[in-house]
Parts: structure tokens; C-alpha cells; sequence
């Protein structure tokens, strides 16, 4: 049986336990401070390859996961996989190949580690993941105008209003890392089929900085602060929300997607402007 997430206007009783896949990365570990420091609300564990924390956290960061708390496991492994979701409410699901260092890694992070984690949550019981695709499941859209415009920063040929990209769109991935991303999408939605509330984020560009790497990118950045929010938005959202597609993006001057749709369905209000930071 599926446990039930709190209907709106419910008082929760006990903490929803969370588990964050990828807490050694930048995005889950972001993610699993700012859970952890909520503890009446959220009893969070995270699972990684290692303990090792990714080059890109913040040095300021260092790993603090109690050992009864983390679950260092392959998503390859079918298993441990299972092991690591039992119990859980949600699953926010960060851990993959953001390097794109391969098809077989590829194939096996973002393929096969993808699918065993949505199986393991359906077996469980778990009431909703949460995953991450990529802002790069949509990079085609950047060879045609208005957004190629933006992209070349000619700001001057970018119209007053124009058509956002949305979740609704096809995708337009341009590499296999990105391709493996649809993947995720697709089983989010077939997934969210078979009772598991699936909310996927598609995250813009987040930093070890709090700012974009240079100017011309500030128009696809996404803070570490408005990621979490969306995390936690995605988390809290409506328990009869069962599939969206949400762009982690910041309100930055130039932003060409959507963010309209994950205000109305899950509150997600982006705080943050890349330009603001320069």
C-alpha cells in the first residue's frame, strides 16, 4: 500500500522521510542541508557512490551524513537500490552521470540506475520521486530565434514578449546526456501511471558560486537557493499531483522557459537573478 503525502490544509503529524540519491553532489547535497536543517519537518538520507564529496560543492561543505543515515550504493545495483528506498516518503532523485563520460556509463547511471530507482519506489511504496532531467533536453531549441539570439546575447533582436519554452514542448536533446534525461522523463511519466507521483525538474545551470560562471550565461543559471526551493515545492506539492515537468531556473533577465506552470502547481516562486550577481 501507498503511504499518503498530507492533503493541503492537513496538519502533518510525524517528519516525511526523504531520501536524496546524489547527496554527494552539488544539487543533493544543496538539497539535503537545507532538508536536514528542517528536522521537524523532514527526516532526510542520502545515498551516493561514495562519501566522497563532488568538486563541485562548495568547499565550505563537508560530508556529515550519520552512517545510519546513508546508503553508499551503485545504482546498478537492483538491491541495494530497494534497500536504500524501503521506508521512505520521498525520493528526491539527483544521483547520475552529469559528466556524460560515455555511453556505458551513461547506460548505466542514467539508463539502467534510472529505471531501477523508479521500479524500487513503486515496490516500496513510496508516494513520490522527485527527479532531475536537464535544461539540456531542450538545448535545440537555442539554434533558432528568438532564443539563439539570447544564447549570442544580441539583445537588441530579442522581440518584448515572445513564446517561452515549456514542458509541453517536445524535447530537442543535442547530446546523449541529455538524451538519457528523456528517459527519465518518459519513465516519470509512465510511472506516474502506476501511482507514483512523479514531479521531474529540469535544472538550468547551478554553481559551486553563487553566481553565473560569466555574463553570457547568466540567461540559463539557476541558483543553489531557487533549486532547493523548487525541491522542496516538488516535495510538498498536492498529493493528487501526479506527473509535471519543471524548470529550475531563476528569474534572470533573459530566462526562456516557463516557469509559470510550476507557480501554479507547486508554488514555485524563483527568488534569485542571475544578472543581480555579475
Amino acid at each position: 500500500m501507498f503511504r499518503s503525502l498530507p492533503e493541503k490544509g492537513v496538519t502533518r503529524l510525524a517528519p516525511l522521510k526523504i531520501l536524496v540519491t546524489g547527496a554527494c553532489g552539488l544539487i543533493g547535497h544543496c538539497a539535503y542541508l537545507h532538508l536536514r536543517d528542517q528536522p521537524a519537518k523532514y527526516e532526510v538520507y542520502g545515498l551516493d557512490l561514495s562519501r566522497q564529496l563532488s568538486d563541485r560543492v562548495p568547499r565550505s561543505h563537508t560530508f556529515d551524513i550519520p552512517d545510519e543515515r546513508f546508503h553508499e550504493v551503485n545504482l546498478t545495483d537492483t538491491q541495494g537500490v530497494r534497500r536504500a528506498v524501503e521506508g521512505m516518503d520521498v525520493v528526491v532523485h539527483m544521483a547520475a552521470d552529469p559528466a556524460g563520460r560515455g555511453w556505458e556509463s551513461l547506460h548505466d547511471n542514467n539508463v539502467v540506475g534510472a529505471y531501477n530507482m523508479f521500479e524500487a519506489c513503486k515496490e516500496a511504496g513510496v508516494k513520490r520521486i522527485v527527479p532531475a532531467s536537464t535544461i539540456q533536453v531542450i538545448t535545440g531549441y537555442q539554434e533558432r530565434e528568438p532564443y539563439k539570439a539570447i544564447v549570442e546575447q544580441r539583445y537588441e533582436d530579442v522581440p518584448e514578449t515572445f513564446q517561452m519554452v515549456t514542458a509541453q514542448m517536445p524535447a530537442e536533446p543535442r547530446n546523449l546526456y541529455a538524451s538519457s534525461k528523456v528517459w527519465t522523463e518518459s519513465l516519470a511519466r509512465t510511472y506516474s501511471r502506476q501511482g507514483l507521483s512523479s514531479l521531474v525538474i529540469r535544472p538550468g545551470w547551478v554553481m559551486e558560486e553563487e553566481q553565473p560562471l560569466r555574463p553570457s550565461a547568466a540567461y540559463v543559471w539557476c541558483s543553489q537557493n531557487d533549486i532547493v526551493q523548487l525541491i522542496e515545492c516538488c516535495i510538498n506539492a498536492p498529493a493528487d499531483l501526479m506527473f509535471g515537468i519543471f524548470f529550475g531556473m531563476s528569474d534572470n533577465r533573459w530566462r526562456w522557459v516557463d516557469v509559470e506552470q510550476a507557480r501554479e502547481l507547486v508554488g514555485y516562486v524563483p527568488r534569485d537573478r542571475g544578472e543581480d550577481r555579475l
